[in-house]
């Protein structure tokens, strides 16, 4: 498939800081890393939060959609920034903002603080992610952009290990608030290595900034994973469930149309005409949707079936991340020979493989099994990566670079906020009903919070041990029971991913263009 803009071909000049290109590639990684390690630390601490800030699960399942949110929200206005002011500038306030954030967060003193100042490093990353797919796009000509986004792309998969390996490391020794203090290093050298070889780019035509555009993708989307948290927790036919999911359908609705009308839309609605990049946008919700979601899940697998530490549970899923890491940089000559629909619709083949392995994995699984099945999934996810964003970009001018990598991002981190919050709801839902009536063996005080997750139940019966006496050999009934639900409940959960991934492929299939056999 031809991956280079009608605009753009191989005797286009020389982009500036070309001569230091894998230098400013180096960089946009490290900034790349902190934002993802960033997001997906949080997930190996979601048990050790449950039980010492203390926080529900809605509780915490928001405090990863609130940076997740607000991170998609911003992303058009972000781009729109970079290509108007210059993407360096934005990069360096989205790094400070970050940073920022990363240590209010690590101070929180309770479940909504945390939430607020997740929030605000979604601010901060949604800077910092698109401008680096960005500054790539505008400093590798078409012939090297493949391989450098591919390489790009590899590294999220490194990100997506070494977050919760980091902070399983982390929380073996300090407090839960020390893994967000990781990134602030990890910032200041982003920051170092900007300022020394990153080039200013922007685009000489910029737009006006499209304010009510992005208020009503926050709040749309807001109302739709709120609603979607709820219905897992409180049920589907309830006020609280059904009016925020209809309120953010119908706000998404006049977001599109307001897109169409306006002179300088946040999201260029008239991109997804095209079918290379529509498909590609929806191949990457659905692999991240995938991903994320299915992290959220396995983590609680691991830590509350598995009695894993966080440190070794982050270990358990470096296979899922090296898959990625593996497989990304690879894609572009295998998209180049074979066809970017060929490459990504094997790789949700491979997925929806994963997924189904994942019904496999009981109360006594072997732990080689545990990584195989991990490293399949990576595999997988790695394949899809790389070809649908070279996918996406390859359509967007050069100038455009910034807004083209911010709808590149926001379908990406759309896709994982409704991973965690559909997901997770059918996981608490399918959880709570195999449990059903084992919780009768806990104090009537703690089983409501128990049926929330297994971490939850597991937390009630220490409590109630700790009490003595027939309160805790009736609790320490309720562990095997409680442990064979959740198992139960994530096979179920695997099923619907599985399911995705099949969707995704053929999505992929039918409207994904194929290799250009003049190429």
């Amino acid at each position: 498939m031809s991956t280079a803009h009608p605009a753009e071909t191989e005797s286009t000049p020389l982009p500036a800081g070309y001569e230091r290109r894998w230098w400013v590639l180096a960089t946009m990684i490290v900034c790349l890393l902190m934002v993802i390690m960033g997001n997906t630390i949080l997930n190996v601490a979601l048990p050790t939060l449950q039980r010492e800030l203390p926080a529900t699960q809605g509780e915490l399942q928001w405090a990863i959609d609130s940076y997740i949110l607000v991170f998609a929200g911003l992303l058009f206005s972000w781009g729109v920034i970079g290509d108007r002011i210059g993407r360096r500038k934005v990069l360096l306030a989205g790094l400070t903002i970050f940073a920022v954030g990363s240590v209010l967060a690590a101070f929180s003193g309770s479940p909504l603080e945390l939430i607020a100042w997740r929030a605000l490093m979604g601010v901060g990353g949604a800077a910092v992610q698109p401008a680096t797919l960005a500054v790539i796009t505008n400093v590798f000509p078409p012939g090297e952009r493949g391989r450098a986004i591919g390489l790009w792309a590899g590294a999220s998969g490194l990100a997506v290990a070494g977050g919760p390996l980091a902070g399983g490391l982390v929380l073996g020794h300090f407090w839960w608030g020390a893994v967000f203090l990781l990134g602030v290093p990890v910032a200041a050298l982003g920051v170092l290595g900007i300022l020394l070889v990153v080039p200013e780019s922007k685009d000489p035509d910029p737009g006006r900034l499209d304010v009510p555009g992005v208020l009503l993708s926050i709040v749309a989307l807001a109302g739709l994973v709120f609603g979607i948290i709820r219905g897992g927790s409180e049920g589907w036919a309830t006020p609280t469930t059904w009016g925020p999911l209809v309120g953010g359908v119908l706000l998404l609705a006049f977001f599109i149309w307001w897109q169409s009308r306006t002179s300088h839309p946040a999201l260029d609605v008239s991109l997804f005409r095209n079918p290379a990049f529509s498909s590609a946008a929806g191949a990457l919700a659905l692999n991240f949707f995938a991903l994320q979601g299915a992290t959220f899940y396995l983590v609680y697998y691991l830590q509350g079936v598995r009695g894993l530490t966080p440190l070794q549970a982050g270990a358990t899923l470096v296979p899922v991340a090296l898959g990625i890491a593996l497989m990304a940089p690879r894609t572009s000559a295998l998209a180049a020979r074979f066809g970017a629909k060929a490459v990504c619709a094997a790789g949700f083949a491979v997925i929806a493989l994963s997924f189904a392995g994942i019904q496999l994995l009981g109360v006594d699984t072997p732990v080689w099994l545990i990584l195989v099945v991990f490293a399949v999934q990576g595999l997988g996810m790695g394949s899809v990566m790389a070809p649908a964003t070279e996918s996406i970009m390859s359509v967007v001018p050069r100038e455009k670079a910034g807004a083209g990598a911010a709808v590149n991002n926001a379908v990406r981190q759309v896709g994982g906020a409704l991973g965690v919050a559909i997901l997770g709801s059918v996981l608490t839902g399918a959880y709570t009903a195999r449990l059903g009536a084992g919780v009768e063996g806990l104090p009537p005080a703690a089983r409501d919070q128990a049926g929330e997750s297994i971490v939850a139940t597991l937390a009630a019966i220490e409590d109630a041990q700790r009490a003595g006496g027939d309160a805790a050999r009736s609790a320490a009934a309720v562990a095997d029971p409680a442990r064979e639900a959740f198992v139960g409940a994530m096979h179920l959960t695997a099923i619907g991913t599985a399911g995705c991934a099949v969707v995704a492929a053929l999505v992929v299939l039918i409207w994904l263009p194929g290799r250009d056999r003049a190429s």
